[in-house]
């Protein structure tokens, strides 16, 4: 736990050489900003992923696994319920993001000092590598807790150890739906956030065209059109990524059994898990580096590096806020469903 937080500041805090690199690339443009960002988010798979390896490994063997691999299982399960003793931080940490980053928001529209600014803006870079960490806390837990829902699932339908052979084509089959869903589920919820911004657009446009003396102070906004595009937005959009998370493991059972939802549950944990820290880390250390550049380096605020750190961070706040996030509960979702439906599956002679 200790480690995953260390090593998601380094790739999140302005600090460190991923969010200044990133920085940097934004001298030459949005597109060299866009390549260093995603590479940067694809390297942060590493670390973490060594560190969630060697506690699946320790948690296995440390309770005998090799002589009892249920109680290496178990081992697994008892790992992944002792991450939850960090509950409190892990909430306090995730809270704390929000609260900085619209204490900015505020201060700007009050009109406040420059300084005062300057001073939630560092807070708000801070909250940035917070909300990282907390994000990847949770994929962290997902991935081990995965492992024991598995375990369990596979005791319902009566699997047995090697059944889930990579000779059988239908495991293969399910491996790769499995790999694909985490891409799928990321497609649909980013649409999602690009609709809703384009309603806001047109909607902030709207008010600009109808509602004169905005831009000089004289008239108010109607901020609550805004809110109400959003909230709807995030209602609506989010009902086929949940349709997704649900139906996918219910059709995979029952079109292609037992062995091929198992192979799913794998896939869905190997892809899902690294595509999950990939937006989460390159997320926050997109808009991170836009902040270091605001805070003056290369060239500060109004300059073309700052216009190109925009347009990342434009495309990381979804990847952090949004589908990153949302991998860690497809995970366990479809997990939780196979388990589910697993047992009526069995009543209904269908497994």
């Amino acid at each position: 736990m200790v480690l995953m937080v260390v090593f998601t500041e380094y790739y999140t805090s302005t600090s460190y050489r991923p969010v200044k690199s990133i920085a940097k690339s934004s001298e030459t443009g949005a597109g060299t900003n866009m390549i260093t960002g995603l590479a940067m988010g694809f390297e942060s798979t590493a670390l973490p992923l060594a560190i969630i390896v060697i506690g699946i490994l320790a948690s296995f063997f440390v309770v005998g696994g090799a002589t009892d691999p249920a109680m290496g299982v178990y081992g697994i399960a008892i790992a992944a319920a002792a991450m939850l003793s960090t509950t409190g931080m892990i909430v306090a940490l995730d809270s704390y993001g929000p609260i900085t980053d619209n204490a900015g928001g505020i201060a700007e529209m009050a009109k406040m000092p420059e300084e005062v600014r300057d001073i939630t803006d560092s807070l708000d870079a801070v909250g940035n590598t917070t909300k990282a960490v907390t994000k990847g806390y949770a994929i962290g837990s997902a991935a081990l807790g995965a492992l024991a829902l598995f375990a369990d699932y596979r005791h319902k339908v009566n699997l047995e150890a090697g059944a889930l052979s990579l000779d059988n084509p239908i495991v293969i089959v399910g491996l790769l739906i499995g790999g694909l869903l985490p891409f799928l589920f990321t497609a649909v919820t980013m649409q999602a956030v690009g609709k809703a911004a384009f309603t806001i657009v047109e909607e902030v446009r709207r008010q600009f065209r109808e509602i004169p003396g905005i831009m000089e102070g004289t008239a108010k906004p109607e901020y609550g059109k805004c809110v109400d595009i959003v909230t709807t937005a995030a209602i609506r959009e989010m009902a086929i990524p949940g349709i997704l998370a649900i139906v996918t493991p219910l059709a995979v059972g029952i079109i292609l059994g037992p062995l091929a939802l198992g192979g799913m549950l794998i896939g869905i944990v190997i892809t899902g898990l690294l595509l999950a820290m990939t937006m989460n880390n390159g997320g926050g250390a997109w808009d991170n580096a836009k902040k270091l550049i605001e805070d003056g380096a290369h060239g500060g605020k109004g300059s073309e590096a700052h216009k190109a750190a925009v347009i990342g961070d434009t495309v990381g706040d979804p990847f952090k806020d949004t589908s990153g996030p949302a991998l860690n509960s497809l995970i366990k979702v479809v997990n939780m469903i196979a388990i589910l439906f697993s047992s009526l599956f069995i009543g209904a002679g269908i497994f």
